[in-house]
């Protein structure tokens, strides 16, 4: 096990509601009829890792991760018109139950700020440094190889393709990411970089972007099509 990994779990464990929350994050992955890696605990404990590094010493390391354990608490569906409203939803929820777990009123509302605008599809912008990092460390999960692998099993839970088979690079047709997964490469995921508000999330972005376009290219080459440069 990473040692950094560790170090967090250790945190967690010698602090009674952050064992709460994490605890109650994976009771409702059990819950799930089908388990969904994109926004399960392990995701969670990812995101909380990257927001004490990206925060840097500038927020609190208890209210970074009891951010990350509550950002997902409330899950929308990628494909449902209710979508944008996610993350509203879920700083409710932190807000209730962090009180219940006895956090100063001031943290409350600082971790339920960041919670409601790490969105994506809410496309706030954060105004604090916890809510910057969390912010960024979720959109790191959307990157890289971890992305890869969210961009497709997510595809297949909306029953969509990976891509199109006669115009896989959307170059004579609209984009669509609801049915066709590389389609979300062009969309959103290799546009997240310019939306990072951190200085070491942005670096860590262009590393993981740069993985992305690689394994284009290498699925063009199979293809025999290779992916537009424009883009």
């Amino acid at each position: 096990m990473n040692s950094s990994r560790q170090a967090l779990l250790d945190r967690i464990a010698a602090d009674t509601a952050l064992t709460a929350l994490l605890a109650e994050a994976r009771a409702r992955d059990a819950q799930l009829a089908t388990p969904d890696p994109s926004h399960d605990a392990a995701h969670l404990l990812r995101v909380a890792l990257w927001t004490l590094k990206l925060g840097d010493g500038a927020v609190d390391p208890r209210a970074a991760v009891a951010a990350a354990l509550l950002h997902d608490a409330v899950h929308v569906p990628k494909d449902s018109p209710d979508r944008a409203r996610a993350s509203e939803w879920a700083a409710d929820f932190a807000a209730r139950r962090l009180a219940e777990l006895g956090f100063a009123p001031e943290a409350i509302a600082t971790i339920a700020a960041a919670v409601r605008d790490h969105s994506f599809s809410r496309g706030a912008v954060p105004q604090d440094e916890l809510g910057r990092a969390l912010q960024d460390a979720d959109r790191l999960e959307a990157l890289g190889t971890i992305g890869l692998l969210r961009c497709i099993s997510t595809g297949v839970r909306m029953n969509g393709q990976w891509f199109h088979g006669d115009d896989p690079w959307g170059e004579s047709r609209p984009l669509d990411d609801t049915k066709f997964a590389v389609d979300h490469f062009y969309t959103k995921l290799l546009g997240l970089g310019a939306t990072m508000r951190t200085a070491a999330g942005r670096a860590e972005a262009e590393r993981r972007t740069a993985f992305l376009r690689a394994f284009l290219d290498q699925l063009g080459d199979e293809l025999g099509s290779p992916p537009p440069e424009t883009r």
